[in-house]
């Protein structure tokens, strides 16, 4: 199947946020299967059963509409980490549920995380928003890793960021080699790696008090 072959019938009148949402969807499909590069209006107006006008009312140009889908991915798996990193206290509950949020993301949402991930459009625009969402991401980490450790704020954004980089790269490699390990045993592989790292960095709450020295 190409990706204009399953193009949905003209003619029906939606509100326009559910206009804009067919278009997303559309274009969507498109960049997943052609990339940024070979991706044309054209092809997502067909594919999104409207014409080319119409699609150019709701998104100027290829780039808006781009960083449009874009901005929801990122979006997206930043409120997954977010989630994730608020479902408990426990701290080793909190890594297993990180790494899953990332696993789920590249399993569930394949074409969403290669607009995140593997996108073919070198654009600063496009490096500002991954950034972002490395930065958010990481951020909200090193601040659970700060309050709980102890640490300063920028050995605590170290860690943070090299957990976020090792969720990335490890359910990305994971979905490359899909069938190989099941997902909920990959998910428990790294987040142990990554447990036994972390946890050399106990709670402040758990040491223990040290004796006054004397005067």
């Amino acid at each position: 199947m190409t990706a204009t072959s399953a193009a949905r019938p003209r003619g029906t009148r939606l509100p326009r946020l559910a206009r804009r949402r067919q278009l997303l969807d559309a274009a969507m499909e498109v960049f997943v299967a052609r990339g940024y590069h070979a991706a044309a209006m054209d092809e997502i107006a067909e594919r999104a059963g409207v014409s080319k006008p119409v699609l150019y009312q709701h998104f100027p140009g290829k780039q808006e509409l781009y960083l449009a889908l874009l901005d929801e991915s990122v979006e997206s798996l930043i409120e997954a980490v977010r989630t994730a990193l608020r479902s408990t206290n426990d701290n080793r509950q909190r890594v297993s549920a990180t790494f899953s949020a990332y696993f789920a993301y590249v399993a569930e949402h394949r074409g969403t995380f290669r607009l995140v991930f593997e996108s073919d459009f070198n654009d600063p625009a496009v490096r500002e928003r991954l950034d972002t969402a490395d930065r958010k991401c990481s951020d909200m980490i090193s601040q659970v890793i700060k309050e709980d450790a102890g640490l300063a704020d920028d050995e605590a954004h170290l860690l943070g960021i090299s957990l976020v980089g090792m969720a990335q790269v490890s359910a990305r490699y994971w979905l490359s080699t899909l069938g190989t390990i099941p997902r909920e045993a990959a998910e428990h592989l790294v987040a142990r790696l990554a447990w036994r790292g972390i946890s050399g960095w106990p709670r402040t709450s758990d040491q223990p008090e040290q004796p006054l020295a004397d005067v």
